[in-house]
This record gives C-alpha cells, sequence and structure tokens, in this order.
C-alpha cells in the first residue's frame, strides 16, 4: 500500500511538472533565500557555457539573472508575481513567480520563458502626427533619459542646439534623433564636419559659390549645405575647429537667416534648424581668443551635455545586445557576448566611448573563431592596462588598524558601487565575490538605515560619514609631504618662496589640488601662538600668502591645534571672511615622530552639500 502511495504521488508531481513545462520552458525551485534547490526543463539560448549545475547556488546571484538587477528582488519580496525582462543576450523572458508552503518551509517556484518571438518593441507616439516614431539611440540610463528628454523637446521646435561630450558619446546619432523625432524628419538632414575639410574649401561648402567664384569653381556654381539643407537641419560637427572668419558669416546665417555664396552679392534666404557640435570647451576658446563670443551665445541657445560611456555604464549590456545584432545581421554571423564578457565590458573605461564599442564588436564579430565569447577571449580585443600606484600612500600616524581598514575599505566600496551601480560589477573590479561584496555594502548602508530619524540626526550621521572619507583622505594624502621638506621650511627664522624647497612643496600641494578635484584649497600651517597660525607653504592658489598669518573661527581652531597634537580630524561646516568650509587636518611629523606643522584640506560648502547628497541617495536613506 505504502509503494502504490509514492508511486502515485511520483506520478502526480511528474504531471503537474509536466503542466507547468507546457506552460514555461523552464522551472526552478528555491528556498525563501533564493537558494535553488531543484531544476527542470531548459530555456534555450539563455544559461551560459560555463553555468554547469545551478542547484545549491542563489538565484538572484547567477551571472545571467543579475544583469536584471532589482525587479528580480522585487519578486523575491513578492512585491510582484510576473516581470517581462531583456535578458544578457538580448532576448526577452517572462519571469513568474509562485510561493508553496509544505512541512519543511516555504518554496519559490520561478517559472521562465522565452517570449521574443512574441515581443513589440515600444513606439514613441509624436503629439502633433499619426506618424510613430522610435528612437535611434540606446537609451537605459538616468543621464541619457534626461538627454532623451530634451531632445524630444528641441525636435518640436527650430532653436539652435550645442551638443556637447567627449570624442565618440554619439553627438551625430542624437542630432539624426533629433531630426528623426521632429517636425523636419522629412526634409533634409545635413551633416558637416568642419575639422574634415580644407579651410579654403569650407567656406564654399557651407555656403556655395557662383560661376567663375575661383579658378577650378563649375562654372555653373554649385549650392552651398545651407541651400541644402534648406527647411531641413544642418549638423555642423567640430564647429570648434571653424576659422574665425567663416565664424562671422555663420553668425549672419543665425541671425539674417540668409546665406551669400562665394564670388556673390546676393543673398539666399534659408530655414534650416542649426545643430552643432564639440568635444572642445568653447567658452575657454573665447577666452582666448579662438572663437566668437556673439557666436558662442548664437550656438549655445540650448545645450545638451551627452554623458560619456563611463557614466552610463547601465547602458553597456544593451548597446552590446544592439551592435551584436546590427553586425550579426550584416556579416551573416551568429556570435554570442556571454555574461562574464560583458562584465568586463562593464568595468572597462572606454576611452574611445560608444564609438569605440561599437567598433570593438564589429570586430569580435568579424574575427571572433569561438560562436559563444567569454571574458577569456574578450582580453584579447581591448588595451587592458593595470593601474600602477607610483607613490603607494603611507600612514605616518599612529591609528587603530582595523579602523583604517575599515575606512579604506568602505571608501573603496563606495566609490566601486558610485561608478557602477552594481553589486556584481563592483566585486568584480575590486576582486572578491558577490556574496562578501553584497554583505559589506549591506553593512555600510545599515549604517544610515536607523528608523525614524529626524533631519538633523540623519544629517549628522552623513556628515560623520563623509568626515570618516575626508579624514583618511587627509592622512593618506599627506604622505607625500616629506619629513626634511618640511622641517627645512619650518626651521627657517623667515619663509623664503623663491628656495628650490619652497617650490617642490607648492608644486605637489598644487598637485594635490589638482589631482583630487575635490579640494578648494591646500596648504602648511604652523601655529605662532595660542589662537594664530603661519602659512608656510600652500598651493598656488591659496588665498593667504606664505609668511601672513591667520586666525579663524574657534571650531576649525579647535581641530588644527588637535592636529598639532597629533590627531587628525574634520571640522564641522563654518565660515570665515572667505566663505564656508570643511577642513581636513593632519599632522605633519619628522621621524622621531614630532608634530613639525598641518597640512589642511578645504572644501567648500556647495561640494559638501552635493558629497552628502550622493551619499545619502547612494545609501538609499530616503
Amino acid at each position: 500500500m505504502g509503494v502504490s502511495m509514492i508511486l502515485a504521488n511520483e506520478q502526480l508531481l511528474q504531471a503537474y511538472q509536466s503542466i507547468i513545462l507546457s506552460i514555461y520552458n523552464e522551472i526552478i525551485v528555491t528556498d525563501k533565500q533564493g537558494m535553488i534547490l531543484f531544476r527542470s526543463g531548459k530555456l534555450q539560448n539563455f544559461w551560459s557555457t560555463n553555468t554547469t549545475s545551478l542547484q545549491g547556488r542563489m538565484f538572484t546571484e547567477l551571472e545571467e539573472i543579475s544583469f536584471f538587477g532589482d525587479p528580480i528582488l522585487k519578486l523575491l519580496k513578492s512585491e510582484v508575481h510576473s516581470l517581462q525582462l531583456k535578458a544578457w543576450n538580448g532576448n526577452h523572458i517572462l519571469i513568474t513567480v509562485f510561493t508553496s508552503n509544505h512541512a519543511g518551509g516555504e518554496l519559490i517556484i520561478w517559472g521562465l520563458k522565452s517570449i521574443s518571438d512574441h515581443v513589440i518593441e515600444p513606439m514613441e507616439q509624436s503629439d502633433d502626427t499619426n506618424t510613430q516614431h522610435t528612437s535611434p539611440i540606446v537609451v537605459h540610463s538616468p543621464k541619457m533619459k534626461e538627454v532623451l528628454h530634451t531632445i524630444e523637446m528641441v525636435s518640436k521646435v527650430s532653436t539652435t542646439v550645442l551638443l556637447l561630450g567627449e570624442s565618440g558619446v554619439g553627438k551625430e546619432m542624437i542630432a539624426k534623433t533629433i531630426h528623426q523625432l521632429g517636425n523636419r524628419s522629412s526634409k533634409p538632414f545635413i551633416a558637416v564636419n568642419c575639422g574634415a575639410i580644407p579651410e579654403n574649401l569650407l567656406e564654399s561648402e557651407l555656403f556655395g559659390y557662383v560661376g567663375g567664384a575661383f579658378s577650378g569653381a563649375n562654372k555653373n556654381g554649385a549650392p552651398g549645405k545651407f541651400e541644402l539643407a534648406n527647411e531641413g537641419i544642418i549638423f555642423l560637427d567640430e564647429v570648434a575647429e571653424m576659422p574665425l572668419n567663416l565664424q562671422v558669416k555663420l553668425l549672419r546665417v543665425l541671425q539674417e537667416k540668409e546665406v551669400t555664396p562665394l564670388g556673390s552679392s546676393k543673398p539666399i534666404h534659408v530655414d534650416v534648424q542649426i545643430i552643432a557640435a564639440t568635444n572642445q570647451s568653447l567658452e575657454k576658446m573665447v577666452r582666448e581668443g579662438r572663437f566668437r563670443q556673439d557666436l558662442y551665445y548664437r550656438l549655445n541657445v540650448v545645450p545638451i551635455e551627452i554623458p560619456s560611456l563611463r557614466e552610463r555604464t547601465e547602458e553597456i549590456p544593451y548597446l552590446i545586445y544592439h551592435f551584436i545584432a546590427k553586425y550579426n545581421t550584416l556579416y551573416q554571423r551568429n556570435i554570442h557576448i556571454l555574461p562574464d564578457a560583458i562584465d568586463l565590458f562593464c568595468i572597462y573605461d572606454w576611452p574611445g566611448n560608444v564609438r569605440q564599442l561599437e567598433n570593438t564588436i564589429e570586430r569580435i564579430v568579424v574575427t571572433s573563431k569561438e560562436l559563444n565569447v567569454d571574458s577569456k577571449l574578450i582580453h584579447h580585443y581591448l588595451p587592458w592596462k593595470k593601474t600602477e600606484i607610483e607613490e603607494p600612500p603611507i600612514v605616518h600616524q599612529i591609528m587603530p588598524l582595523q579602523e583604517a581598514v575599515d575606512l579604506i575599505e568602505e571608501q573603496l566600496i563606495n566609490m566601486a558601487m558610485e561608478k557602477y551601480k552594481s553589486v556584481k560589477l563592483a566585486a568584480k573590479v575590486l576582486d572578491i565575490s558577490q556574496p562578501t561584496m553584497s554583505r559589506k555594502y549591506k553593512k555600510i548602508r545599515e549604517k544610515l538605515q536607523q528608523a525614524a530619524l529626524s533631519p538633523s540626526n540623519k544629517r549628522q550621521i552623513l556628515e560623520q560619514h563623509l568626515n570618516k572619507q575626508l579624514r583618511s583622505m587627509a592622512i593618506v594624502t599627506s604622505a607625500v609631504i616629506l619629513p626634511e621638506e618640511i622641517a627645512e621650511l619650518v626651521n627657517n627664522s623667515s619663509i623664503s618662496t623663491s628656495t628650490p624647497t619652497y617650490k617642490k612643496v607648492q608644486e605637489k600641494l598644487t598637485k594635490i589640488r589638482e589631482q583630487e578635484g575635490i579640494i578648494e584649497w591646500v596648504y602648511i600651517f604652523k601655529p605662532v601662538d595660542y589662537n594664530k597660525f603661519l602659512t608656510i607653504v600652500a598651493d598656488e592658489d591659496f588665498i593667504i600668502p606664505a609668511g601672513q598669518t591667520y586666525e579663524g573661527p574657534s571650531e576649525m581652531m579647535k581641530v588644527a591645534f588637535e592636529a598639532m597634537n597629533g590627531k587628525p580630524g574634520v571640522t564641522p561646516l563654518y565660515k570665515d571672511i572667505y566663505g564656508e568650509w570643511k577642513t581636513s587636518f593632519a599632522p605633519l611629523t619628522d621621524h622621531n615622530g614630532k608634530v613639525l606643522a598641518i597640512i589642511g584640506f578645504d572644501h567648500t560648502r556647495s561640494y559638501i552639500e552635493t558629497e552628502l547628497k550622493k551619499i545619502e541617495n547612494m545609501l538609499k536613506t530616503h
């Protein structure tokens, strides 16, 4: 009787399994924490080749699944019951979760189904026409969503647009998107690279010429790019390369809406929307006299800053799907980029931005001998350079070892999370396991996730967190100043700014300020009495000259004198005659441990407020 009951139960389970697999391609059973207990069926072309066994692994930490991010965790927390998501390989899948209670505890059943053949990509509806448009750019990051929102707005009008950003970020693609989404989509889009055309030809290219205007000219003349773009859009790429004499003519086009062909005195009316682009600072060029100020203001009506690929790491997988599909179709190949390879793409810096990424994908599709490209193969396609630390930081001040380790570890984790916005990618770049990274990051977040915090208490905790970072930076950075240099400067009866040692230290301090990018001033003080400090040396921009004294507010002076007693610290926000600041101080000692002077790092109030907000957002304390 018992045997027949067992057989009946097994048959019933098999029947249930068959029913579920007739709906889903694969089912996975986990406990309530997400550990995989059972798996049946298989989602084709989904799991990477190195995913041999899933049992005993955490479902939410699998490389393929973790590309989805937070939505999977919402399923695990039963906040939602079904999600349609785009997988690592570009396919769409439907994930549905069911819960089941039994004597051993709660089980979670995950149903995975490929729906790529049934997915219709969302279209964007134009406000003033029944024609539907799709954006040709890949947008999956907050920064690019802001860019898309702006270009949707400017596409509805004929205003002048200035596209800014590094080389390779996709400025021409943005310009084409404005054209495609706007009222001029049925009219010409003419692109001109102002840096690629010789100066003596650029004028005739832009404005046209009449017959006999110059030697070798067509006897019938030729229209310029502005005429060809009439009623449409002209895209002036690398506009910063335009010579000054042509900038005057471009200014007239913007002001009068007319062009005068070379060799003619008769202007021609044109109706064009101008989109200009550059990877240079036009403001700096204006100051240097290399770009007309009036033209700059005319072009800078709606500036759009396009972020570098480093600033939108979360878009890299989607760009890879896009380019893989494009070049697989073009070259009739079937290359797949596996998840571990996509991870490497995501932690690479991409100095050439989207253009470099696209070229790399095209090269892989053309040359790869393997259909499934993993991380080992990717190393052959990217110019990896190991970061070299020229002068390893040395901490001269004694502090609890664990505190120092925790501070550095916390900074590295925060930096990695801020840059990659993914526990998985941060773990890879820090070379630790994903569970370890999750645990450490959770510990950092819990510091600020206390219930019922008042705004003042919340700010206090955020400021304590920031103070630890600034204190640690001050201790480590002070190590670049050698004791013998400080001893020579401090022991001199009079401060001379012309000595080699002074200039050497000043150069170091200036370099620290420039490299860090978050410091307003760096300086070295020594006390002259109980409430004053003397400036020994400072960075080139410091407002107090060497040899002059400074007396600050009590809360600042208290921390400074504590540093003279060997205790590094960070001031609260304070106000003096020069502005509002938060300063970190660290002692500078000789080889015997005697404090000779202190080094100070001033941070502006605006920087502090921005950094506090950044920490708050990152640790999700809202």
